[in-house]
């Protein structure tokens, strides 16, 4: 009986085994990415090294620039029109002008149930030429409330599209702000950061991404209105 038992074991244990190596170890997922400019042209080939499947969405997805960030994205991907793009998608990254995210957002389609990436910043220039917050309100809330349904998580807006691809180039660690009403899907973002090499920082709901967007006015204003030019990463504080 004692030989019985541990033929039993033995075989449990190999089908446990066999049970594991063939449960799918990918969470692969199809992401839309609005816009072919600098900040898709970074984002699309960092998710697609991580096994994700891209589809660009743009205005003329045959324009040879186009084709080519298509190429350099390798694996599945490709380029259609923006309502096209998000079909069967389950992230959508809204690459897009800030001033135009409500419209984009709307022509979309319907959107519920999808996780929506919002790197844009929400700005306007005051009467003296330099840059002010557009309203009290930040595209992340003006998102959410084009899309009721969808989770909304603002990412990757305090950053350019270098530090992206090589976050090393900051000299440290580089965190991400996210803010979002869904810690699911936040959470879901933080992945994709943190696979491109970069920290992630949870900085609480949707409503807080105004305070987010803002600091691209202190950056501007130091840059390209007089100031003393910098860079600035932020950095989680290391707790003992």
């Amino acid at each position: 009986m004692a030989s019985l038992h541990r033929t039993s074991v033995q075989i449990g244990f190999i089908v446990l085994i066999a049970s594991a190596m063939f449960v799918p170890q990918s969470n692969a997922e199809t992401i839309a990415i609005i816009g072919t400019g600098d900040v898709a042209g970074a984002l699309g080939p960092e998710f697609a090294e991580l096994g994700h499947d891209i589809v660009y969405g743009s205005r003329d997805p045959h324009r040879d620039t186009v084709k080519a960030l298509v190429e350099r994205t390798g694996g599945s991907a490709y380029a259609t029109t923006p309502s096209e793009s998000v079909v069967g998608a389950d992230i959508v990254v809204l690459a897009v002008p800030g001033a135009l995210v409500e419209a984009i957002t709307l022509s979309l389609g319907d959107l519920s149930g999808k996780i929506i990436i919002d790197p844009t910043n929400y700005f306007t220039a005051h009467s003296d030429g330099m840059p002010m917050m557009a309203g009290t309100t930040s595209n992340g809330e003006i998102i959410q409330a084009a899309a009721p349904d969808a989770f909304v998580v603002k990412a990757f807006s305090t950053l350019n599209w270098q530090t992206m691809v090589d976050p090393d180039s900051a000299g440290g660690p580089v965190s991400v702000p996210l803010v979002g009403n869904s810690v699911d899907a936040k959470a879901t973002v933080a992945a994709l950061a943190e696979g491109m090499g970069l920290d992630a920082i949870d900085l609480g709901p949707i409503r807080y991404a105004r305070h987010v967007e803002g600091m691209l006015i202190v950056w501007i204003n130091a840059n390209f209105y007089g100031g003393t030019g910098f860079e600035y990463h932020l950095r989680k504080v290391a707790v003992d």
